[in-house]
């Protein structure tokens, strides 16, 4: 008789804060999702690096991007790293990763339509990484380039290189909101809903449920394409949705919107919120399986996103920038015992849900995702969550540290973000930025040069120094012994 809490870890890629319902403010009604913050929602989770790849890959193994090679999206994650499935299945848990991975960016930019991975054929390479069973959805623009399970859905249809060509000529990624670039997306999906990656993902998550085997735990990562970019909901989710045109954009320092961007990123918004709402359908599918086999009560459900969307706030579009629209996530945990309802505005890492996923399992997050040699592989920074689910604690850290390739490095307290741009030349003058998250919650002004602020700054500034000093990155090796 299994005596062990199943383990749902719902993702999605590129979801703002604002934009689900449990969040005071939302912009948009997320009914399934909110049921996840029965549990506990919380509104001060940080990705650890906002970019897909790099947090990801944090996720499964519990460390920072630069502790496993992952800050940027450059180069595969080492397979030498332990991740919390592997650790999962060594402790009797059947497990399945159904949806997008994106733990490996072999390809360079600017790659042709096929000429990416083959992760179809790479299926047993992932399985190693501690799934019993994959589904894997490489992306919505990735699968331009690579080959995956939603690929070989759409081939057995016939319709391949067509929905590639369509994803191929969305737009490409910039950062900052150029009318060529995003005008040519937020149009719905032109093929069967049944066939758009999120109900494909959605049905195979059904699937792993029901064939989840009697007499042992299950963990399942649930892992979303949307709402990344192309913004492409089917029709009937772009009916729900009204064009609202409201121009509460947040200044930029880079520049100022148009009339004609502000057109188009009205558009977008009404396309994105049309794909978190096709999501929210998919979790409530998801709901209604685990009630109908009888395993709700004795499943735990993890929500979280691997970072947000600029949207023309702050004169940026997409993410990989410290403000909060790219650097938040929305987080929630449903705990089955342990149905609260509360909000909690605590500092979280989003790799704080890896310890948390260990904790639920009975094991302890730096046994389970250390090595003892080569040096480095022992530190472990992730911290559980379930104190501040089944206890209602204040916090389990005192702040969350974040990082982005060699652009900045940031520090988010209870009250503030300190962050370090990393363009400067001079040594003895750091270009450093701090916000007061209560009293500026739009990040706009910077406090880091006034001199009432200046222990303030120097106390995250430490912190920050702390960070890089504690968690280097892990040594690997190759060579066979004697």
């Amino acid at each position: 008789m299994n005596d062990k809490l199943n383990i749902l870890f719902l993702m999605t890629d590129q979801l703002r804060m604002d934009c689900t319902g449990f969040v005071p403010g939302s912009v948009v009604d997320t009914p399934n999702i909110d049921r996840i913050a029965e549990g506990v929602g919380f509104t001060n989770c940080q990705s650890v690096n906002p970019l897909c790849m790099p947090c990801r890959t944090a996720l499964i193994t519990g460390k920072y991007p630069r502790q496993v090679g992952s800050l940027s999206m450059s180069g595969d994650l080492d397979w030498r790293h332990p991740t919390f499935m592997q650790a999962l299945q060594q402790a009797g848990y059947w497990t399945a990763g159904i949806g997008k991975f994106h733990y490996l960016q072999t390809w360079k930019w600017g790659a042709g339509k096929g000429e990416g991975v083959d992760l179809v054929k790479l299926k047993p390479k992932m399985q190693e990484l501690g799934y019993d069973r994959v589904w894997e959805s490489s992306g919505k623009q990735l699968a331009h380039k690579n080959y995956c399970d939603w690929c070989e859905q759409l081939a057995s249809k016939g319709i391949l290189d067509e929905a590639r060509d369509w994803i191929g000529s969305r737009g490409t990624n910039g950062f900052t909101p150029e009318q060529e670039q995003l005008e040519k997306d937020g149009f719905a999906w032109p093929f069967d809903e049944e066939d758009h990656v999120d109900v494909a993902t959605g049905n195979q998550i059904l699937r792993a449920i029901e064939d989840s085997p009697d007499g042992k735990p299950f963990y399942i990562l649930g892992s979303f394409c949307s709402p990344h970019k192309p913004f492409d909901p089917p029709q009937r989710y772009l009916d729900q949705v009204p064009l609202e045109k409201v121009d509460d954009f947040l200044p930029g320092e880079a520049g100022e919107l148009s009339q004609e961007l502000k057109e188009t990123l009205w558009r977008l918004r009404r396309a994105y919120k049309a794909t978190i709402r096709l999501i929210d359908d998919q979790i409530g599918r998801i709901f209604d399986a685990l009630e109908r086999k009888g395993l709700l009560e004795n499943t735990v459900i993890l929500f979280s996103s691997d970072h947000g969307e600029l949207m023309g706030d702050h004169f940026r579009v997409q993410k990989s920038i410290y403000w909060k629209e790219s650097l938040n996530v929305p987080t929630a945990i449903r705990h089955p015992r342990h149905l609260r309802g509360a909000l909690c505005d605590a500092p979280l890492e989003i790799t704080d849900l890896t310890a948390t996923i260990l904790d639920v399992a009975g094991l302890d997050p730096n046994s389970a995702l250390s090595r003892d040699w080569p040096a480095y592989n022992d530190r472990v920074p992730c911290r559980s969550a379930l104190p501040l689910v089944e206890d209602g604690v204040e916090t389990i850290r005192d702040y969350a540290f974040s990082e982005c390739g060699d652009l900045w490095q940031c520090i988010v307290s209870q009250d503030y973000k300190y962050v370090k741009i990393l363009d400067n030349e001079d040594p003895d003058a750091p270009n450093e930025k701090l916000f007061d998250l209560k009293a500026d919650p739009g990040e706009q002004c910077n406090l880091a040069d006034q001199s009432e602020m200046q222990d303030i700054v120097a106390w995250h500034r430490r912190r920050l120094q702390f960070v890089l000093e504690k968690y280097p990155p892990a040594q690997t090796s190759w060579a066979p012994l004697c």
